[in-house]
């Protein structure tokens, strides 16, 4: 079994249970004028342009979004709606009940662990108050990098803020972005969760020819990593 010194996880679908968007959406939507099917679109369909940061902040990307659905509300609706979004994405946002047991039972074995998330503004501003924040060592975001998975550059600058070279880290993912082919050519060992949960999870460019090694639950990657597992059963929802 190979030695790791960093495991690497995804967040949505992987450190949290999978991820629709819930009723709480309906609000922003109302907020910019515009029927929610239409914005719904728009965001689908621009998912990888609004997740590298191109369009600016918060702010200036959902007037990108309403440009694009047609639709021009006020500035002071704008605001309402960006902070109207941010709510509904955390809302959307569960942890894995056992996504801290995990955490903390890698850094106990001596493991650095890290994010690598394809997101948009609204993570790195509310993943600072989730539980698993003070147990990851990196926490690496498209919407900073710039770029999203597959591209090596995200799975580079996790390796290069820990110190660690590629072949010294586990990348563990449920598919999405083609994440796992990403970070196998980035030089990493990946490997796939496939909870029953992920059926019913929001997806972009799933990694649908993978091929590696599947996990049927978080705590299996315990295994992977030659750590053993301690107390579970945290829900997650901190702050």
């Amino acid at each position: 079994m190979p030695s790791y010194q960093a495991v690497l996880f995804d967040f949505f679908g992987t450190l949290t249970r999978s991820v629709q968007r819930g009723a709480a959406h309906l609000g922003t939507a109302e907020l910019l004028g515009c029927p929610t099917e239409t914005l719904n679109e728009v965001l689908n369909r621009t998912y990888y342009e609004r997740a590298t940061g191109r369009f600016g902040n918060a702010e200036a990307t959902l007037r990108w979004v309403c440009a694009q659905a047609g639709v021009h509300p006020s500035d002071r609706a704008v605001r309402a709606a960006v902070a109207s979004r941010h709510r509904a994405v955390r809302a959307d946002t569960r942890l894995r009940a056992d996504a801290v047991p995990v955490l903390a039972a890698l850094r106990q074995r001596g493991l650095r662990t890290g994010v690598i998330s394809d997101c948009t503004h609204e993570l790195p501003a509310f993943l600072p108050q989730l539980a698993i924040a003070p147990l990851l060592d990196v926490r690496v975001y498209s919407v900073q990098v710039g770029r999203c998975k597959p591209d090596a550059a995200l799975y580079l600058t996790a390796c290069r803020r820990l110190g660690l070279a590629p072949r010294d880290c586990l990348y563990v993912g449920d598919g999405g972005s083609q994440e796992l082919t990403g970070a196998e050519r980035a030089g990493m060992s990946a490997v796939r969760l496939a909870a029953p949960d992920l059926a019913e999870h929001m997806v972009f460019n799933a990694d649908r020819d993978w091929r590696g090694p599947t996990l049927g639950a978080l705590h299996d990657v315990l295994g992977l990593a030659g750590a053993a597992v301690v107390g579970m059963g945290v829900d997650g929802r901190a702050g």
